[in-house]
């Protein structure tokens, strides 16, 4: 991972977007699903950490966007059209999505991880964009750092190493 001043980080239920020459990078990535949107031609990208499959599940009155893939996903787009992206040249790189915790009942609600990714999927195919490559599921957590001069993500799995797709 580039250490360097020029990146922006993004927290857990939250996103941003950048241009080159700044890379972008969220951590703590267990069940949570990293999405990146990027144009494929223009060097802007977005990150959304995204936390939870359904915004429906709310139960309070305000809706933290990016926390959920139904909401964070259209948001992001959005946000990378504004900086300069076009909407036909995007493409998305998805990580995460863990099953962090072994769990005896095959109670469905606690899947989270599969669960995220099932939505991030979804979602992402709802807005006709296409996962270019993917980095998910297993039972480690995840930091990941894209580059959109390179469009690399660096994916860094706990106890496994650095791969990039």
């Amino acid at each position: 991972m580039i250490d360097q001043g020029n990146v922006v980080k993004v927290g857990i239920a939250d996103l941003n977007v950048i241009k080159s020459p700044f890379l972008i990078r969220t951590s703590g990535l267990g069940s949570c699903v990293g999405v990146i949107i990027y144009d494929q031609y223009k060097e802007i990208a977005g990150l959304a950490h995204v936390m939870l499959p359904d915004s429906s599940l709310t139960k309070n009155g305000t809706l933290n966007i990016a926390k959920f893939a139904d909401t964070a996903i259209p948001q992001l787009i959005k946000e990378v059209v504004n900086l300069g992206a076009k909407s036909s040249s995007l493409r998305a790189k998805i990580a995460g999505g863990a099953q962090m915790f072994q769990f005896s009942s095959g109670n469905d609600i606690m899947r989270i991880g599969p669960r995220n990714i099932e939505a991030v999927k979804a979602a992402l195919n709802k807005c006709n964009i296409e996962i270019v490559s993917s980095d998910v599921g297993g039972n480690s957590g995840r930091t990941i750092e894209f580059d959109p001069t390179t469009r690399l993500l660096t994916v860094r799995k706990v106890n496994m190493g650095i791969t990039q797709i």
